[in-house]
């Protein structure tokens, strides 16, 4: 502070006095920077470091480095021959006599923490020619009491300030200030704002003066929209804003919490609108804060205040005698009207402190002295850890200067310098740091307090950069996105943006920030931010891609398309088509048969033409794949609702048949025989050929068609049928080739048929292989008695045991379990299995099972399109039970065997159909009594159970029954004629 006494002004002649007041924006300081620089010199005294050092910049422009001084608490930049000098208040020299004096935010007298040095100010500084007082209009009574012949001056605001309805942050326009008055507000908000606006700028009193013009010109240059700051913006810093919201209308002053007044809160709102571009202030809309009360507001926007009736004094005639005596004239009261003693400051409460101490007030004997302690007990409180901290550190500082040396001992400041020289850690510790190193700073500056003063002022003020460096650098790594500030700052200048796509991860960067991936036509935002920041990153892609999805829009109509493939990730219900691994359209239901309807996916960034030929090419694409894969199904829809024609000379389907048919196209191709039964019974032969155009196969069991079952026909019927219905949580498609599947029981029937399956017990075997298996056992079961089957004849539905038994009960037969030798029973020459395993094999050219293929009914039968059991169990019925090999008829199996033999368990089955015969004609002789043979075998044989009950290996004589022309033993005995004739 004070280098040594301070100097009354009093009888000194000044010039002219003004008093230049008004509300915010009316360009009072640039006015009086303007009449400083019109004198050969000047002085300037401003509420905050931080206005000073902006003015200072703005002088230093015009005058250059070596004519302008600064003086903060923390700064002292004084070239030899300086004419103009920027100072805070508590910082100006009071001997200095200058041209031209002016006090800034002279409203700051009424404050009860530092009012009397602008009081003081007030009522002795002047410049030789011109003095001026800028401030509030609040002001202005007062000061023509205290200053006989004062001039006023008022200066009206040069744009409107209106109140605005209260919005949330994330709706806060740009170009704002959210003001708050505590640093965890602060904190908080800043937080907020860089999830949903890409961040802010934090403008507090307590930062240096580097970290606070890093942060204004990361804000001034349109990096970010937002400021977040405390009250120090309405001391006359000015900003690029245009609407200040409160966060909060309670303050804390240093002793309690109170509501604003509506001087103060006009000052900060004041900040919004400069020069004529107009601004807006409203509370912060969507918490928990208080609305603004509607007279407060109308107060702002007049400008009209109750006026300042008192502003805060302290005596400046002190008396450095004795701690006593300074206390003394420190506590003198106020002669004149509108004083009051200020009470309770800082320094004069640590002067109190040290006047109780013994050993301080031993010390303390001379003026020299005492004048020593009070400079003392002036140093701020940067720190602001504890009173008793504070009160040590001084005493420790007071020791020092009173020993011999007189000066703060040379290794303490060392450690406390060193201690604080750290760049690391977080917000608040740097923040700490910095604190204390401005008291050194501070220090540095008191003259003869340091051994080489010069040498530590500039020591911690290199410190003390490092630090506000780091700062700023913590602070934007947690309260700013530059992505997401770059992004949002792009889009506002519709500029086109530097946007690139990784072709292996598919990463999207725009400006070279990495905002997501590009799948197919989506984008997935980078999830590792929040919901309001994806958001963002999602409105700033839309606008970005749209060249690159133009061009693969393309692309995919060209060729793309052609290489769509179905997903069921989400079940055969919502289906999705899927390009280059991406999701790009969904499949509905339009509610008419094979006609699914495509829509591009939710989150899809195509828009207008490129949106519709994507959608036309893939719905294209769906059509030509039912038309093709589920032809004969479309065929016979048309057909039946008339759309195209029957051929000549064929049968048209009408009657019965045509009932079949759509009870057929109902089910998608495929169906239980059980549900025609009864109408197919009735058709005559001729009348199946309208069905067989369609290459429909009437099975023991099911009606399908073969075409239908192949896997891709089987993904598109499973999936509309699924979709029609809403079926949910059913099983995976059966995978193609397998010849029978394990059954879910909590799916229906319905979805194995459509699959091609038929559920028989706890599996499912597939309906072709089924009715194979039919045709292999039919003949062993004709006679009525038990028979066994070889393994070759279970391989054609590759199961065996209880599985095989529970497939051959789901077929009409019964069955039970006997020991018998171990010795295998031959009953065929060739291995049936082989149809089976051809059947199953994949087809290479295809990708598809070859079982599924469809065999048409009017195709020629040949020997080499029936298996050779088939073949050879046709010929051995031809015959009689003679014609069997005698070793046949020795290893039939019987209940009893040699006691040395082995016994195994072994399934035999015979005929026991659920439902009732077809009344069919019977043959003239039935009941008649069989003729014998001469070369029949004798019915006892060697070793055998006497009245045994013989075990058929082979089909029993055949009886005179009238021949149905589509039973696969019509083309049996039309190839053994055949086989006959060549030999």
């Amino acid at each position: 502070m004070n280098d040594q006494e301070p100097k009354s002004f009093e009888g000194f002649v000044a010039g002219i006095i003004k008093a230049v007041l008004g509300p915010t924006n009316t360009g009072k300081t640039h006015y009086a920077v303007e009449r400083m620089l019109a004198y050969a010199s000047g002085m300037m005294g401003f509420p905050l470091r931080l206005l000073a050092r902006e003015v200072y910049d703005r002088v230093v422009a015009v005058k250059g480095k070596n004519q302008v001084a600064l003086l903060t608490g923390e700064e002292r930049i004084v070239p030899k021959g300086a004419r103009y000098f920027l100072c805070t208040a508590e910082a100006m020299p009071r001997i200095k006599t200058v041209d031209f004096v002016a006090i800034d935010e002279i409203q700051m007298a009424a404050d009860p923490q530092r009012g009397h040095v602008f009081t003081e100010h007030l009522l002795h500084s002047r410049g030789t020619f011109e003095t001026l007082f800028l401030g509030a209009s609040t002001m202005r009574p007062l000061i023509s009491r205290l200053i006989p012949g004062v001039e006023i001056v008022s200066r009206e605001r040069f744009s409107t300030l209106k109140h605005i309805k209260p919005a949330k942050l994330s709706r806060l326009p740009r170009r704002s200030a959210i003001v708050a008055f505590s640093a965890s507000d602060v904190y908080g908000m800043a937080e907020l704002m860089r999830r949903q606006k890409g961040g802010a700028a934090l403008v507090m009193g307590a930062l240096s003066p580097r970290t606070r013009n890093a942060q204004v010109e990361m804000y001034q240059s349109g990096e970010v929209d937002h400021l977040i700051a405390t009250d120090a913006i309405g001391m006359g810093l000015n900003l690029d804003v245009t609407h200040v919201s409160f966060a909060s209308l309670r303050k804390f002053d240093g002793r309690t919490f109170r509501d604003l007044t509506a001087a103060e809160a006009a000052q900060i709102a004041g900040r919004a609108g400069r020069y004529q571009t107009d601004g807006t202030f409203s509370t912060l809309g969507g918490g928990d804060g208080d609305a603004m009360d509607p007279l407060m507001i109308s107060q702002i926007e007049e400008h009209q205040f109750d006026p300042v009736k008192t502003i805060f004094w302290r005596n400046h005639r002190l008396d450095f005698s004795s701690i006593g005596a300074l206390i003394r004239s420190l506590e003198l009261p106020a002669q004149q009207n509108g004083l009051h003693r200020v009470r309770d400051s800082l320094d004069q409460l640590v002067l109190g402190t040290f006047a109780s101490d013994t050993q301080i007030r031993d010390m303390a004997t001379t003026k020299e002295d005492v004048l020593r302690l009070w400079d003392i007990c002036q140093i701020p409180d940067f720190r602001k850890l504890s009173y008793e901290d504070h009160v040590g550190l001084l005493k420790r500082i007071y020791h020092d200067l009173s020993g011999p040396s007189g000066t703060i001992s040379h290794d303490f400041i060392v450690r406390q310098v060193k201690h604080l020289d750290n760049v690391h850690g977080d917000i608040d510790t740097l923040a700490g740091r910095i604190a204390s190193i401005r008291m050194w700073t501070y220090v540095s500056h008191r003259k003869g307090w340091l051994s080489d003063g010069a040498h530590w002022a500039h020591v911690t003020r290199s410190v003390e950069d490092r630090l506000s460096d780091a700062l700023h650098e913590r602070l934007i790594q947690r309260f700013v996105d530059r992505r997401t500030a770059v992004l949002m700052r792009s889009l506002r200048q519709r500029d086109a943006l530097s946007v690139s796509i990784d072709s292996d991860t598919n990463q999207v960067s725009v400006e070279g920030h990495e905002i997501g991936e590009l799948n197919g036509f989506s984008f997935r935002v980078d999830a590792s931010g929040a919901p309001d920041e994806q958001k963002t990153l999602q409105a700033a892609a839309e606008s970005a891609l749209q060249i690159e999805l133009t061009r693969r829009a393309k692309l995919f109509a060209n060729v793309g398309y052609k290489t769509l493939e179905f997903s069921f990730s989400e079940g055969l219900a919502h289906p999705k088509l899927m390009w280059e691994g991406a999701a790009i359209a969904t499949v509905h239901d339009s509610g008419a048969l094979f006609a699914p309807r495509i829509k591009l996916v939710q989150n899809s960034l195509l828009q207008g033409e490129s949106a519709d030929l994507v959608r036309e090419k893939a719905q294209e694409w769906l059509d030509s794949r039912i038309a093709e894969k589920l032809e004969p199904l479309i065929k016979l829809a048309q057909e039946l609702n008339g759309e195209i024609e029957v051929p000549e000379g064929t049968a048209a389907l009408s009657g019965l048949v045509r009932g079949v048919a759509y009870r057929l196209l109902e089910h998608y191709g495929v169906m239980p025989r059980s549900l025609v039964d009864s109408d197919l019974r009735q058709i005559d032969q001729d009348s199946r050929k309208g069905l067989r155009r369609f290459g429909i196969r009437i099975g023991a069991s099911s009606l399908y068609i073969p075409i239908v079952m192949k896997p891709h026909a089987t993904e598109l019927r499973l999936m509309m049928w699924a979709m029609a219905g809403k079926k949910t949580a059913l099983p995976a498609i059966p995978t193609p080739g397998m010849v029978w599947v394990e059954t879910d029981t909590s799916a229906p029937q319905e979805f194995y048929e459509l699959a091609g399956f038929q559920v028989t017990g706890k599996k499912a075997v597939r309906m072709d292989m089924l009715e194979r298996l039919s045709d292999a056992v039919r003949p062993l079961g004709q006679a009525g008695g038990w028979f066994e089957v070889t393994p070759e004849i279970m391989g054609l539905v590759g199961l065996s045991g209880e599985d095989f038994a529970e497939v051959m009960t789901s077929a009409g037969y019964k069955h039970e379990i006997r020991k018998v030798s171990a010795t295998p029973v031959v009953v065929v020459a060739e291995p049936v299995a082989e149809a089976a395993e051809d059947a199953a094999q994949d087809d290479t050219s295809s990708n598809e099972a070859p079982a599924e293929e469809a065999v048409a009914p009017t195709a020629e039968i040949t020997a080499d399109t029936v298996p050779d059991a088939v073949v050879e169990i046709a010929a051995v019925t031809e015959t009689e039970e003679a014609e069997a090999p005698a070793e046949m008829e020795a290893s039939a199996p019987t209940e009893e065997t040699s006691s040395d033999e082995e016994l195994v368990e072994r399934y035999f089955f015979t005929w026991a159909p659920k439902r009732k015969q077809p009344n069919r004609p019977q043959p003239a002789n039935r009941g008649a009594k069989r003729p014998e043979k001469a070369n029949r075998r004798p019915a006892k044989k060697v070793g055998a159970r006497p009245n045994a009950e013989r075990v058929h290996s082979a089909r029993p004589p055949k009886k005179e029954k009238p021949v149905d022309p589509d039973s696969p033993f019509a083309a049996l005995a039309g190839l053994k004629d055949a086989l006959s004739k060549k030999k």
